[in-house]
């Protein structure tokens, strides 16, 4: 298992999320990658390689340019307004509302956003861009012959879609990967997401594409965030259709129904003849995540683990959530390990 971490992640750090009504300090911290950089190193995961600047050019193929622009600059239009604070998204472009792209910061920040708890720092596309770069390091190891990689991204990237950033995520990272296989190759690619929450941006990038196959297991949107993506019947559209696979699960769900959707997702990733697999990592599936309510446990993690090694598939595993801060390299490293046993 190749591993692909970096410290650009640090730049990036916000002041305040808001949470139940009131600002709290961010669930998505920087220690989260210090706990899970020292479960690698004690799990003996640390074949690490050198990572390479990600290509502008990929990102472009799976973001609408304007948003990325809108991201690199973004802070310095902020502040050259005399703004030293946080960005945080006020006011956004809801039913019925005009979708023309506001001149004033203030109202691009709410037209490339989908959620408040997000805020922009200084640091921020530092960080995002970093993030990418690991995840496509991370597949061009796998190209070029590595049975698997690990690519420790922090922010996340799977609620970005394709113009718009929420749930901690500005780049999709994981859909950086999977068309860098394509770019390299691959005639087919699935992306599997196994984050609690919805891969709201990934489903919205590859949603009218039969190239890619998105499965996404996850919290019923009905009671869950992103709350307005993630229903059994979005199946994709166009010449997408059937190939956007969701498993909306209930609060509570134990690992033997969990486990059940992960079997099934395998099977279709088989069948659809994916020949590039794409891991949505999130282990806030945990039983003690703070933010989400399934109730996995640690072992859990290395029982799917083995599962997916034993897929056979080249594969990329991209950081996404997991916010028991203290658990969160044991579970990690958990998949991991469990992948290289069966793999």
């Amino acid at each position: 298992m190749k591993v692909v971490r970096s410290n650009a992640h640090v730049s990036h750090f916000p002041k305040g999320e808001l949470h139940d009504g009131e600002l709290v300090r961010p669930f998505e911290c920087p220690e989260r990658v210090d706990y899970i950089n020292d479960a690698l190193d004690a799990a003996g995961l640390v074949d690490e390689v050198q990572v390479d600047a990600v290509d502008d050019a990929i990102l472009s193929q799976v973001h609408d340019p304007d948003y990325l622009e809108f991201l690199r600059t973004a802070w310095t239009e902020w502040s050259s307004l005399g703004n030293t604070s946080d960005m945080i998204p006020t006011c956004l472009p809801v039913r019925r509302m005009s979708q023309r792209v506001p001149e004033h910061i203030d109202g691009k920040l709410g037209y490339y956003s989908f959620a408040a708890e997000t805020a922009i720092t200084s640091g921020m596309w530092q960080a995002a861009h970093g993030a990418a770069s690991l995840a496509s390091t991370a597949q061009h190891c796998v190209s070029a012959g590595a049975t698997a990689a690990f690519a420790l991204c922090r922010p996340p990237g799977h609620h970005a879609a394709a113009d718009y950033f929420g749930g901690y995520c500005f780049i999709n990272n994981a859909a950086v990967a999977a068309q860098g296989f394509r770019n390299e190759g691959a005639e087919r690619v699935a992306v599997l997401d196994v984050d609690f929450h919805h891969g709201n941006g990934t489903q919205d990038i590859f949603y009218e594409r039969n190239d890619v196959l998105f499965a996404s297991i996850h919290g019923d949107p009905m009671s869950s965030f992103p709350y307005y993506l993630g229903h059994a019947d979005e199946t994709g559209s166009g010449v997408g259709e059937g190939y956007n696979l969701n498993y909306p699960l209930p609060a509570g769900t134990p690992f033997d129904r969990w486990v059940e959707a992960l079997d099934d997702a395998l099977a279709k990733i088989a069948t659809f003849g994916a020949e590039a697999l794409v891991v949505s990592l999130g282990v806030d599936t945990f039983e003690a995540d703070p933010i989400s309510s399934f109730t996995l446990t640690s072992d859990d993690f290395a029982t799917y683990g083995r599962r997916l090694g034993a897929a056979g598939l080249p594969t990329v595993y991209v950081m996404e959530g997991g916010y028991a801060v203290e658990e969160i390299g044991t579970n990690t490293a958990n998949v991991l390990t469990g992948h290289c046993e069966s793999s």
